[in-house]
């Protein structure tokens, strides 16, 4: 037995009461079934779109009637509640162009994608498994439900949902299906890259994320041609005991699933593709890679369609990625000052990632990272000042010094730059005396 919410029983009983089938369908049906905490949980129904409504009255809102689906409120939740229904054609290779509604629960979970996402769940305990999915679900196994090429030809955003279940479930890939998504892969340039970006970011931070991108690195060059010259180029380095594409790999595996991390970490070795050159002793050297790999995860992330803030952390991460760091207070506090806390624990983490997926025997850099990790606690513990906002002058301190416009702006930094490098200790009397002493000399 299945544990419903409250709200999504509601809903059932009412419906059942009225005569109508009602089950629980699709993804929370898998995750319950495989002990996972469902995000939302669907309703089907053989009510028609109109006799939802009338029966939950004002508890029901017509938010997507036009595909039979209707929200109810219900004990405070929201509950989708959708009508059994057939798909027409889709000629976008995305929404259906027309759909008809049926009274066959089988006809609906005939339409659906894959056979573990094609299973309902009734009030009572009965499962209704048409396609097998419960049997796929133990074999942890993605399978279409029919003919694959159909199934992606329909929709081609169920590729990247294919792979991103792999990734997050662990599941492997069928051999059809697997060949199916492959061959259809050029149907992706059909569908909005938000989408794609979305399904990208959860799949990222799957558990199983490098095993996927090893596996079919042709389908994610479809929006990202710039990954698949990575692929199997031998770095001919010491320091590299991988290929670019596998370093990357395993790498992806060493930093936590957090989407900005393992985006970063994905794109940190882009450049070095196009910046390759081997020296008189055969060695391989990627001079300058970070810039072009920087540059061109601006362009990879603006193709996208990634908000602007995602998309300057990941290109500042992926620019400093290669950049030492001397390991004393003074080069930590300027980091910090360009980069703020946050974004500088991400740093150290993309560095540990990349050392990690280097040959073992350089992994004694990980010490090297903890020594920057500790002086970082130890600034912090100490509030050293690295932002404007902890500077022990302000804007209004200048203004009444006399200065205006952008001799303010300008002073401020001057004065944290000088804090920061150690010049001048954070004291108001000592900043303010120094914006004196610089004002007489330039009268």
């Amino acid at each position: 037995m299945l544990d419903m919410p409250e709200s999504v029983q509601t809903v059932l009983q009412k419906l059942e009461s009225a005569g109508h089938e009602a089950w629980c369908v699709g993804g929370c049906v898998r995750d319950a079934l495989l002990g996972r905490t469902p995000e939302d949980w669907d309703v089907t129904t053989s009510a028609l779109p109109e006799e939802t409504m009338a029966l939950f009255g004002s508890h029901a809102f017509p938010t997507g009637v036009q595909h039979g689906t209707v929200t109810v409120r219900a004990n405070h939740s929201s509950v989708e509640v959708t009508t059994y229904r057939l798909d027409g054609t889709y000629s976008d290779h995305r929404r259906p162009d027309t759909i008809s509604f049926t009274r066959s629960l089988e006809e609906d979970l005939a339409r659906r994608d894959f056979t573990v996402n094609a299973m309902a769940f009734s009030l009572r305990g009965e499962l209704r498994d048409p396609f097998h999915g419960q049997e796929d679900l133990r074999r942890g196994m993605l399978r279409c439900v029919g003919d694959p090429d159909r199934r992606f030809g329909e929709d081609a955003l169920r590729i990247l949902r294919c792979l991103r279940f792999s990734a997050v479930l662990g599941f492997s890939v069928e051999s059809a299906t697997g060949k199916s998504l492959c061959r259809k892969r050029g149907l992706l340039r059909a569908i909005a890259v938000e989408r794609i970006q979305a399904e990208l970011w959860k799949l990222l931070c799957g558990g199983d994320a490098a095993k996927v991108l090893r596996a079919y690195p042709e389908v994610f060059g479809v929006f990202w041609p710039e990954l698949l010259p990575m692929v199997g180029l031998d770095q001919r380095n010491p320091h590299h005991c991988y290929d670019v594409w596998e370093h990357t790999l395993h790498a992806v595996s060493a930093v936590q699933p957090e989407a900005i991390l393992r985006c970063a970490v994905l794109l940190h070795d882009v450049g070095k593709p196009s910046c390759f050159t081997v020296d008189e002793d055969g060695i391989g050297h990627f001079y300058g890679h970070g810039a072009v790999s920087r540059d061109l995860t601006d362009q990879m992330l603006r193709r996208l369609k990634c908000s602007t803030q995602f998309r300057e952390t990941v290109t500042r991460l992926v620019d400093w990625h290669d950049r030492n760091i001397p390991r004393t207070e003074k080069s930590i506090r300027r980091a910090l000052r360009i980069l703020g806390e946050e974004d500088l624990r991400r740093l150290i983490a993309v560095k540990r990632a990349d050392n990690l997926a280097q040959a073992p025997a350089y992994w004694d850099r990980q010490r090297e990272l903890d020594r920057a990790e500790e002086i970082l606690e130890k600034l912090l513990a100490e509030s050293a000042c690295f932002s404007l906002k902890q500077l022990a002058v302000n804007g209004r301190d200048l203004l009444q010094m006399g200065l205006s416009g952008p001799a303010i702006g300008q002073t401020l930094d001057r004065l944290l730059d000088a804090v920061v490098n150690d010049e001048l200790r954070n004291e108001r009397e000592m900043l303010l005396e120094n914006v004196r002493h610089t004002m007489e000399n330039q009268e």
